[in-house]
Formats: structure tokens, sequence, C-alpha cells
């Protein structure tokens, strides 16, 4: 497997033109079929225009219980550093708002990040003449009782986002009945690494050569969310007073 971050221009808020800066970006390079390419959620949102500019007149933490599916207070969390919230199915600090690299603006998560997904997939096989292409949008997220970040994907089009281990067996022949490969995590998590955080200026990645993927027109978020009763995780969620926005 073979993962390019691709350097950019400056993507500059409060609202600029994604399309355009593909193209500009992919001018030397021949895109591969079966190639996955990530993208990171801020440039996202910048091409929606999802992006508000930081004054004395905008209360983030009002802002992020706006954005949030659900939240609980500074008051709640260590330190009080940020509001843990939940949004889009995925547990995230701040509903994924973010500073950095951001001049002056609050980035918001993208809007409907499956349907940018899909025209951004659709924009790039009709533009390069591909058949088969995957596109993730990626952000960075905090894993419990780690220290440091890794990518995960919020939205994904164009393959299968699971590799099924179930009814296959392992090296000694016990069955397997669990096991499912997050294929879109995992992918992201490698872009983002390469990406970098800070001042690479390299907002987008292809990856080439992944094994086993079933290219296609999947973009179901379901098929990636763990029903909330049967997730092993539930008695943790569930334990949590969570706040709803009014």
């Amino acid at each position: 497997m073979i993962v390019k971050a691709i350097a950019t221009r400056k993507f500059l808020p409060p609202k600029d033109d994604l399309l355009s800066l593909i193209k500009e970006s992919f001018l030397n390079i021949k895109l591969k079929e079966e190639t996955i390419i990530i993208v990171t959620s801020k440039i996202v949102s910048i091409w929606q225009g999802r992006c508000i500019k930081i004054s004395d007149k905008v209360n983030k933490d009002e802002l992020v219980k706006r954005e949030a599916d659900f939240y609980i207070s500074r008051d709640q969390v260590p330190n009080k550093v940020v509001m843990l919230t939940i949004k889009d199915n995925i547990l995230i600090p701040m509903a994924g708002i973010d500073e950095s690299n951001a001049n002056g603006y609050y980035i918001l998560w993208p809007k409907d990040p499956f349907e940018a997904a899909k025209e951004i997939n659709d924009f790039i096989k009709k533009t390069y003449k591909l058949k088969n292409l995957g596109i993730i949008i990626s952000d960075s997220h905090t894993t419990p009782q780690r220290n440091g970040i890794v990518g995960i994907g919020i939205a994904y089009h164009g393959f299968y986002p699971l590799r099924d281990y179930r009814g296959t067996k392992d090296i000694f022949g016990r069955a397997l009945k669990m096991t499912q490969t997050n294929i879109v995590d995992s992918l992201a998590s490698s872009a983002v690494f390469e990406m970098g955080e800070g001042a690479e200026q390299t907002p987008i990645a292809i990856i080439e050569d992944v094994k086993d993927i079933k290219f296609g027109n999947f973009n179901e978020r379901n098929l990636l969310i763990m029903d909330k009763d049967a997730d092993i995780y539930a008695p943790l969620i569930k334990s949590i007073k969570w706040k709803k926005y009014r």
C-alpha cells in the first residue's frame, strides 16, 4: 500500500473552491484505477462555507451546543479544556469545531459529509475518466486513555467500508464470529499520519494498491454505525447524562 500526501496552495476560509484545488494540485499526478483519495474535513467545510469569524460576539461553547447532537459541559471534563460531544454518531470533542489552520475562523464540521464525499467522487471520476475510485473525508480524533491523535473517516464513498472475517477461520482453525475490519478508519489513519497536523499544507492524500477493496456505489453510513444497544461500549455511553441543544 502506498500513501502519498499532496501539497496544495493555502485553502482560505471563509469559502474556497475545493474542486479547483483538486485540479490544480493533481496537475502532475496520474491517478490510477482503484485509488482511494483522502480529503480532510476542514477543506470540505471551507468549500461549503462552514466558517464563522472568531469574535467577542461569538460564544464558542454555545456554537458547540448548537452543532452537537449531544454534549456534556466543560465542568464535567478534566481541567475544563473542552466540551465532549456526539456528532453524526461519533464521539468527538467540541462537535469537531476547529481553529487550527483556520486564519481566525471557527471551522465547523461539513454539512452532510456523505453527500460531499459523493460529489467529490463523481467530480474526480468524471474529470480523470476513472471507473473505480474511493473517497474518504477524514478528521483527527483522540482515543480514550491514549496520548496523541489518529485519523478517522467521517464519511466515505465509492467502496465497501468493511472487510468481513465472520465465518472464516484463523490460523488454528478457530471460526471467527465477530471480526470485521473498519477499512474507512484504517485508511484515514494512515493518510492523516502522512498529511500531518501542523503547517505541512497537505490536506489531501492518495492511497494506491490497497488490497481486497470492493469498489462500487457504496455510501451508506449505516454500514459503519454500530447499533447503540448492541455496542459493547453502550454501558459507558449510556452512563453519561448527555444534553441536547433546545
